[in-house]
């Protein structure tokens, strides 16, 4: 299973998910970092992941290639993380046949009805439990 973890801006939402993925997945899961900027993308790099790529052709290219995308809700959202998230990186990414998990980071001008503030290590556990359940046993 490839799951691709997209970012930007500094990466640390990218670098929490790499860690946490790394440490409860099987081992036989490959972590793709894409960052919509190379400081995003060698976060998740140091932090353990398999691959990574930086900027909007990458993210083009590979949306459709993985079999699950995650990171925060502004990755739909057409030029978020100020504007370092284009349009045509959002429409990939939404348009990718695969499923997305998204971390409901009250950012990027969007608040998500029903969502609570809970601590970013708490939306971490609650993802990873989502993928868990993906995974075929």
């Amino acid at each position: 299973m490839k799951i691709a973890v997209i970012d930007g801006q500094g990466g640390g939402i990218g670098k929490n998910l790499i860690l946490n993925l790394k440490e409860r997945l099987p081992e036989d899961i490959t972590l793709i970092a894409l960052g919509t900027n190379a400081l995003a993308t060698s976060a998740m790099i140091k932090a353990g992941a398999d691959e990574g790529a930086t900027g909007e052709n990458a993210i083009i290219f590979m949306a459709p290639k993985v079999d699950l995308i995650v990171g925060p809700i502004g990755i739909v959202v057409g030029n978020s993380m100020l504007g370092e998230l284009t349009p045509m990186m959002a429409e990939a990414i939404g348009s990718s046949p695969c499923r997305k998990i998204l971390i409901p980071v009250q950012k990027c001008s969007v608040a998500i009805a029903g969502s609570t503030n809970k601590p970013l290590q708490n939306l971490i556990d609650d993802l990873i439990g989502q993928v868990r359940e993906l995974i075929p046993r």
